[in-house]
């Protein structure tokens, strides 16, 4: 009987250490369990607070002859009261313009608005020399006049675009803290050989080949950063855009892709256009994609339903570079391509020697096209069809104060 109890007694101690103890072992993994999580949720917090105090903090300004400009960019002059050095960037991962609307109707509500021009301006004292006084002012009045138009743009035609699209035309510059967007057919391959010197991929601008610029993947495009880095540049570096007369640029780029052999637009786009837009055509022209006709490219360019996409070199230049989203500190042309790079590289205290090229390094021996060349092509289509083809570009017209024909 007493070996019975022993034995009951000895049992009932067993089973409750065994609870006591599960009792502490779950009780000192819950504390462990819980100290991680705290110390995850104050890394969570540490990195947002930092993240939060990065993305908030202003530029720090530095003090120069009077006035202020952001230390990362030498072109841009920035006072206590300036506005934000992108007007239409907000915070937010997309932005509101959209094209798509008809330009004659957006023109028609553009003209019941009014409002007033306030931008960051130029720092000008790198600039010594007073020949570039016109040039100077020029540029103001072409920067105000696309302020003004976007600010009316933007109260009146609204849509949601992918930051990380609008900034995938975008060439970074680290070194003068330049972002330029690539515009073709507008001298975008002597602006990128500009950036490799600029960014000491080289010593000239000549000795670099069109395959090296446009396949070398020596320039970094800004939609590579990640979002935060993204903004960063686009509030602090100065940001540049060099456009051309879209007749021009459209039939500039008709010309250099279709009617010189080349080994991509032919088979892509030349056998789709020639297949759908050309009766009775011949095995040949299938085959190779050769000989494409303008009117047969205008053709292609109207349609809605295209055979084959659009191309960089052919689109509209408000959807690849979203002047009204980005606030483009300078905006060159292509008709005084030389005066206003060449004003531009004095603006950032570029090297004395550092000229911009004037070089063309394909079909060389071609005439240039300007606007008689232009008036040939165009008059190859029928009136109507010249009339929808501006109306295409209208926006590109409107917004960099073009002339339409």
């Amino acid at each position: 009987m007493n070996l019975k109890r022993i034995y009951v007694s000895v049992l009932m101690f067993g089973v409750a250490g065994l609870i006591v103890f599960t009792y502490l072992q779950t009780w000192i993994e819950d504390q462990h369990t819980g100290f991680e999580e705290k110390i995850q949720q104050q890394t969570i917090n540490q990195d947002f607070r930092s993240y939060s105090t990065e993305e908030s903090e202003k530029p720090t300004k530095k003090w120069i002859v009077g006035r202020y400009f952001h230390k990362d960019s030498k072109a841009l002059i920035e006072s206590e009261d300036s506005q934000e050095s992108n007007l239409f960037l907000g915070t937010e991962d997309s932005l509101t313009t959209d094209f798509s609307e008809d330009p004659q109707k957006i023109l028609k509500q553009l003209k019941e608005v009014k409002l007033s021009s306030t931008m960051r301006p130029l720092n000008k004292f790198f600039v010594r020399d007073n020949h570039w006084k016109t040039t100077g002012e020029i540029q103001e009045r072409r920067r105000i006049f696309l302020h003004d138009f976007c600010k009316k743009l933007v109260n009146v035609n609204r849509t949601h675009t992918p930051l990380v699209r609008m900034v995938s035309r975008i060439y970074v510059e680290d070194k003068y803290k330049l972002l330029y967007c690539e515009v073709p057919k507008a001298g975008c391959s002597n602006w990128k050989r500009t950036l490799m010197v600029l960014g000491g991929l080289a010593k000239s601008a000549t000795n670099i080949s069109h395959d090296t610029v446009h396949y070398g993947d020596h320039l970094k495009k800004l939609d590579s950063y990640d979002l935060k880095d993204i903004r960063r540049r686009l509030r602090t570096y100065t940001k540049i855009i060099f456009v051309r007369d879209p007749m021009e640029r459209l039939v500039s780029a008709f010309r250099d892709k279709f009617e010189h052999p080349n080994s991509y637009y032919h088979p892509v786009f030349g056998k789709a256009i020639i297949k759908k837009y050309r009766l009775n055509a011949d095995r040949e022209a299938l085959t190779t994609g050769s000989g494409v006709k303008f009117k047969e490219f205008i053709q292609y360019l109207l349609d809605p339903h295209r055979p084959v996409g659009m191309d960089t070199h052919w689109e509209q230049i408000n959807k690849l570079c979203y002047p009204c989203n980005i606030n483009y500190n300078f905006i060159g042309k292509f008709e005084t391509l030389e005066q206003d790079a060449n004003y531009f590289l004095r603006l950032i205290d570029a090297p004395d020697e550092l000229i911009f090229p004037h070089f063309k390094d394909r079909h060389s021996t071609d005439r240039r096209t300007n606007s008689e060349v232009v008036r040939q092509y165009l008059a190859e289509i029928p009136a109507t069809e010249r009339q929808q083809v501006y109306d295409f570009y209208d926006l590109d017209y409107l917004m960099f104060n073009y002339t339409v024909p």
